[in-house]
């Protein structure tokens, strides 16, 4: 990287680590770093037993140092929290050499080192927990300064917390914001807390393809892509339900999976297009069985992760202690607009929408109309977990008919805070109606429904073997992570959020500046003054501060050129 790239602190810390090697000091050991404790095991478990910390070698980040005369004090992160370490000269520097000291520790080492330190707990005089090094060890050298986040009777200043540069940053972000981190830590938690009961209760984690021959599954709008070798288009996939189903055609009694899903749809707060689902099938089920389960594996969730059912979300308690509420989508949609859609076709759905003011176009059918109106007028009210049940057949071409309304299929919805979590059936294993549903969804397709899904007609094979009767059920883990963690954003809860291309500042070619006659090995000099595009440089009023700076930075930056005089610097602006 050329020097004139970086930033003044850049290059100070690119000359302390060219120090270091001269001292003979490997900024970046490879010999593995004997850790023993950890600063959180410490902080938690020293009063009990101090005994047990007089022999500790931990490792970890320098986060702040109070520099002094023969002693001083600095603060150490790791991955469990931070500890305050103690460090006097002649413990580290035994001998006559204080090099160690004097030199590495206060002069070459930066706030986001990351040190190795070995010594014995104890309580200061001010009663503060701290580690009394005996011996330091450099692990990796920081050539980039870390935001300086400041912390005084309670409130935080300089905070690293501008949106874009911690999810494009997130490495920063976990270093710096404390609260981080602990939200991932839950989000695997609540992970392996659905692992282990699917696993009590015997089912299988498997495995399905992520690139598919025909994206089925769920009404959304795929990803595309090529396959070279075999010369066809593949889809990353929408959804793993139809190969779930097929698991289960072939014999598995219970199948489920954590999946990656994509889908090439609009970005917001609560949608992000790649994202991570977990998809259950369960055979001899049905979907008031699964409505039992899926309370019970929700219940557990918040009691592993909080110790309690009731959950802080925005400024509502949210109680997950079974059983939830559950209501019919007709009975929801007559409750929050008065209005009896049982019956209705399409003209007389879209009258509806009319007279409720919701926008519908000339692609959507029966099933698109409904989901509308519930979503407008009906969806946002249920804050409290709630199933929302026997939703109309063509909302759910994957959904067995009702047992009871043949116009009604056996499908659940769980609504949490006015939001969707999980979506259930009782699955549809009759190959003749699942061919006619795919079908009806080709004919949605050709009217311009581009969420329409495709025909799967080796899936419709795979039914004409027979599949049992079954019970499937999804649940996103993004928002079920949101709503477990008290996050508004699902880039909060995604590690990579999906983020637009880094912008970058208008810069005119090398050539350019050339032109106005600024010798080529002073290009980069006057970029680094601050000056991208010629039009910038051209406005410049003083000529001479212009000269001043550039020989400064001559100087400062040690480049050796041949400085430009005042007269050639005026000569450049007048072009």
């Amino acid at each position: 990287m050329d020097q004139l790239e970086l930033s003044e602190q850049e290059l100070i810390r690119r000359e302390s680590l060219k120090k270091l090697q001269e001292l003979n000091i490997n900024p970046y050991p490879a010999d593995e770093y004997p850790v023993t404790h950890y600063a959180g095991d410490i902080l938690k478990n020293y009063e009990a037993n101090p005994d047990a910390y007089q022999d500790v070698c931990i490792a970890g980040r320098i986060m702040g140092r109070r520099i002094m005369g023969s002693a001083s004090f600095a603060e150490l992160k790791d991955s469990t929290g931070r500890i305050q370490i103690y460090i006097k000269r002649d413990d580290i520097c035994p001998g006559e050499d204080k090099t160690l000291y004097n030199t590495v520790f206060k002069k070459l080492l930066d706030i986001g080192d990351i040190v190795g330190v070995k010594g014995f707990a104890f309580i200061t005089q001010t009663g503060e927990l701290t580690v009394h090094v005996k011996e330091l060890t450099i692990l990796a050298k920081a050539l980039r300064p870390l935001p300086v986040v400041k912390e005084k009777d309670g409130q935080v200043f300089d905070a690293f917390c501008d949106p874009e540069q911690r999810y494009r940053q997130r490495y920063v972000d976990l270093i710096v914001n404390d609260n981080v981190m602990d939200t991932f830590i839950k989000r695997t938690k609540i992970i392996n807390t659905m692992r282990n009961f699917f696993n009590e209760k015997g089912y299988l984690e498997v495995e399905t393809p992520i690139l598919q021959a025909i994206p089925g599954g769920a009404t959304a709008r795929p990803f595309i892509t090529h396959h070279n070798a075999l010369n066809i288009p593949l889809y990353l996939r929408i959804a793993n339900e139809l190969y779930l189903k097929r698991l289960i055609v072939g014999g598995f009694e219970g199948v489920y999976e954590f999946a990656k899903d994509f889908r090439n749809e609009g970005m917001d707060r609560t949608h992000n297009p790649e994202f991570t689902v977990m998809e259950i099938y369960v055979a001899y089920k049905d979907y008031n069985w699964m409505m039992d389960f899926t309370e019970e594996m929700i219940e557990r969730v918040a009691l592993e992760l909080h110790g309690t059912t009731k959950v802080q979300l925005g400024d509502n308690i949210i109680d997950y202690k079974r059983p939830f509420k559950r209501i019919t989508m007709i009975d929801a949609i007559k409750e929050h607009t008065g209005i009896d859609i049982t019956g209705m076709d399409e003209a007389q759905l879209r009258e509806v929408c009319k007279k409720l003011g919701i926008e519908t176009d000339p692609s959507m059918g029966k099933g698109k109309l409904i989901d509308e109106i519930f979503g407008e007028k009906c969806e946002h009210n249920y804050i409290q977990p709630t199933f929302i049940i026997d939703y109309p057949i063509e909302m759910s071409p994957l959904c067995k008919r009702h047992r009871c309304n043949p116009e009604l299929t056996e499908r659940f919805e769980l609504m949490v805070n006015g939001k969707e979590l999980a979506n259930a059936y009782s699955e549809l294993n009759d190959p003749i109606d699942q061919l006619e549903r795919f079908q009806e969804q080709l004919r949605l397709s050709e009217k311009g429904d581009d969420e329409a899904m495709f025909i799967d007609k080796d899936f419709v094979r795979a039914l004409e073997y027979g599949m049992p009767p079954t019970s499937g059920m999804g649940i996103g883990i993004d928002r079920l992570t949101m709503f477990m963690t008290n996050q508004q954003s699902i880039q909060e809860v995604l590690f990579f959020p999906q983020m637009k291309p880094e912008k970058k500042a208008e810069k005119d070619p090398d050539e350019k500046f050339i032109e106005l006659g600024i010798p080529e090995e002073w290009v980069a000099v006057v970029r680094k003054a601050g000056f991208q595009r010629v039009k910038d440089l051209l406005e410049v009023e003083n000529p001479n501060k212009l000269h001043q700076d550039l020989c400064g930075l001559n100087k400062k930056n040690k480049l050796g050129l041949t400085n430009p005089s005042k007269e050639e610097v005026a000569e450049w602006l007048q072009k």
